[in-house]
């Protein structure tokens, strides 16, 4: 481009020695018109600056209006036999909302999870509680007879089980591909969701389990009436879907039609029942988003060092490092945002990680190591506890009784993703991931904004006789960690 502008250059001098002053007069007035025109758009389309929910209705700038009337519901599946105190905030139960939206559903219905096992034959276990899981199957498989298109995509390499599910699915006329990502990016497809209709979408920790049902505690989100974040979704499930064909690569770049409009900087503005919400979908990994699409990492890490106040994690592994490479690599980024915020600019961090007989003790000296910054005399906080599900009676149900969450409320915002943290899930693995920013006035901040549930979810779990501060840890046969 430099050198297509400078022989435009010379031929324009050699060509003009003897033209009038007034002309060259005009010529830069006219070059200065073109630069002042410019620095206005440049402006104008610079992205808005990070405010609190109390200022959102007036933010207009890098938002993207819709006339959507987009609700919201906090999702959950507590395990069996786990029994909260009274008047505690719980999401609706996760069977609900998927028996829900296959009622509802008309159209299509597109589905991404890691693996399914809606049965418990698929691990050769026989037990009552997989009895949500065979219904959810067979409504599933009556789609097709409803004139309703359904498509499933999964991961290959994916868990392996005897799992019928995919096979009686298409033999009722269901859609399925498996996508290759250990081919494609050496990672998994890790991403749960669920698109119906184009205009109600599921997102959250559960894959296609009868154990995420029953014996696994999940949590998600579902937004109905929201055509603008379907359409988002639908996006990233079509990615999936095409590299689900045989000896499919990554296109470089991808094609325009994988483009949006909807990121960290352009969020979706709704209001409904008096809650303004700014909205946007995350993605993982790199590859497999296009410039436009907001990576996951970056959301989580923004999210991080947006946060005034407090950062409320609760995730089921962390790890600051990859996982699944070899060899192994060292991975600091969300390690150095936590202790960034903490240290510089006193952010109360509380961290709730997942205990179960299938941890990994290799996740120990991680959490002493950012426990042992908490120190309230240079007012310096970061709190963790081990939330340790009961195994009771359940013993003979293998990788259960867990907390599989993966979601961060801060101040600012609510965060809902698919993805643990560790390196593997941001570089290499299929994910996804929902951005809420709500205003709502104070009655109806705890009861009606997904933001102050979640917040709501976070306290009950983390005051629950279920959470044990690192510290008190013991030994606690549920708990691979304290062996």
């Amino acid at each position: 481009m430099s050198s297509m502008y400078s022989s435009l250059h010379d031929s324009y001098v050699s060509n003009k020695r003897r033209s009038t002053s007034c002309v060259t007069l005009a010529v830069v007035l006219g070059c200065l018109i073109v630069l002042g025109i410019l620095l206005a758009i440049a402006v104008l389309k610079r992205p808005p600056p990070h405010e609190d929910h109390e200022t959102l209705p007036n933010e207009a700038v890098g938002s993207n209006f819709s006339t959507d009337q987009c609700s919201m519901t906090l999702v959950e599946s507590i395990p069996q036999y786990m029994k909260f105190k009274a008047n505690v905030t719980l999401g609706i139960p996760l069977e609900k909302a998927w028996k829900d939206l296959i009622s509802m559903a008309t159209d299509q219905v597109d589905v991404a999870s890691f693996y399914w096992t809606l049965t418990g034959e698929d691990i050769n276990v026989n037990s009552s509680s997989d009895i949500p899981g065979r219904e959810i199957l067979k409504e599933l498989e009556e789609l097709p007879s409803r004139n309703v298109s359904v498509r499933v995509v999964t991961s290959v390499p994916s868990v392996r089980t005897n799992s019928t599910d995919l096979k009686i699915l298409k033999r009722k006329g269901v859609q399925v591909r498996k996508v290759n990502f250990g081919h494609l990016t050496k990672g998994v497809l890790h991403s749960k969701f669920w698109i119906v209709d184009r205009k109600h979408v599921f997102i959250g920790s559960a894959n296609m389990d009868w154990r995420a049902l029953t014996q696994v505690k999940e949590l998600g989100v579902v937004v109905y009436n929201c055509p603008s974040l379907a359409t988002d979704l639908h996006k990233i499930f079509q990615s999936y879907w095409v590299m689900g064909q045989s000896n499919s690569s990554l296109p470089r770049p991808w094609p325009a039609e994988y483009d949006t409009a909807i990121n960290k900087h352009h969020p979706l503005l709704v209001k409904t029942d008096n809650i303004s919400s700014r909205l946007y979908l995350t993605g993982s990994p790199p590859s497999f988003c296009p410039p436009s699409r907001t990576q996951d990492l970056e959301a989580i890490l923004s999210i991080i060092s947006d946060a005034q106040h407090y950062v409320d994690v609760a995730v089921m592994e962390y790890f600051p490092t990859t996982r699944f490479e070899k060899p192994q690599r060292y991975w600091p980024f969300i390690d150095d945002a936590i202790r960034t915020a903490a240290f510089e600019r006193k952010v109360k961090m509380r961290m709730l990680i997942s205990c179960g007989r299938d941890s990994d003790p290799a996740m120990l000296p991680f959490l002493q190591s950012l426990a042992s910054m908490d120190s309230p005399h240079q007012d310096i906080s970061i709190q963790i506890k081990l939330y340790i599900v009961p195994v009771g009676n359940q013993s003979d149900i293998p990788y259960t009784r867990v907390n599989h969450n993966k979601y961060m409320v801060t101040d600012k915002v609510a965060y809902i993703g698919t993805s643990n943290w560790s390196g593997d899930y941001f570089v290499t693995t299929a994910g996804v991931g929902l951005v809420i920013s709500q205003h709502a006035p104070h009655p109806e901040w705890k009861t009606k904004a997904l933001q102050g549930q979640l917040r709501a979810v976070f306290e009950r779990d983390w005051d629950s006789e279920f959470a044990v501060h690192l510290a008190d840890l013991g030994h606690h046969p549920d708990c691979a960690l304290s062996r």
